[in-house]
């Protein structure tokens, strides 16, 4: 699943006229990176949540995905953990989650990371990232044993990449219905903090290329280093 349904207020002007996610990072929309990793990956069944301009999108890319239209639907973004329940019935028991405002160009999303965490009982695999400048004190740790924690002498950033069973988005860890046909809005830190809590997360430190794009001057500094590197 491909998130792509936030209003992007940060990255405004440049969002009032065009979706986050189809912002252009070297000639690309932010969101065909990790559309193209996942396939690279063997992974081509995908879903995109689209809530503001979300219309845009579904142009741009037309019916090779599956979309969960949260604007059409509900009026509006219904939050990361409000979108998963929505989409729950297109998803699988275990599936990819990764936004698509992030450029991780060296990310490989691979079978063998989605074997291993079915061979387990994790709710969730996250990958985690150095701080950048504007999380200073990042999200959560890594025990020695692999799993994740919300308390840690040292923490990481959180860089939206995770594998996911869907009994995460259910009872007792979620209490939103199945497919969410309430339009029910619900953030998805509180779910992945109680399975952490309960030793249900395990997680690993990605050390590539990465970026929240979160703002014009990310946004326009990414694309110059491109340039310079190109």
């Amino acid at each position: 699943m491909i998130l792509a349904a936030g209003r992007g207020e940060r990255m405004r002007p440049l969002t009032d006229v065009t979706p986050k996610p189809l912002l252009e990072v070297r000639g690309k929309p932010l969101m065909q990176w990790p559309m193209e990793a996942l396939a690279a990956g063997g992974f081509n069944d995908l879903v995109v949540n689209t809530a503001w301009l979300g219309d845009q999108i579904a142009s741009r890319f037309g019916p090779s995905l599956t979309y969960s239209h949260e604007g059409r639907d509900f009026g509006g973004a219904l939050e990361t953990a409000g979108g998963v329940v929505r989409a729950l019935p297109m998803l699988g028991d275990v599936f990819w989650v990764a936004a698509g405002d992030i450029y991780a160009p060296d990310f490989r999303f691979t079978q063998e990371a989605v074997a291993r965490f079915r061979a387990g009982d994790m709710l969730a695999h996250v990958w985690l990232v150095p701080n950048p400048a504007h999380n200073p004190r990042g999200d959560f740790g890594i025990a020695d044993d692999g799993r994740a924690l919300s308390e840690a002498p040292r923490k990481y950033t959180f860089s939206t990449i995770a594998l996911y069973r869907a009994a995460l988005f259910a009872p007792p860890w979620c209490a939103i219905p199945a497919g969410n046909p309430q339009g029910e809005k619900a953030a998805l830190a509180p779910l992945l903090r109680a399975a952490m809590a309960a030793g249900r997360v395990s997680a690993e430190l990605y050390a590539g290329a990465w970026t929240d794009v979160g703002t014009p001057e990310r946004l326009a500094q990414l694309n110059a280093q491109v340039e310079r590197s190109a």
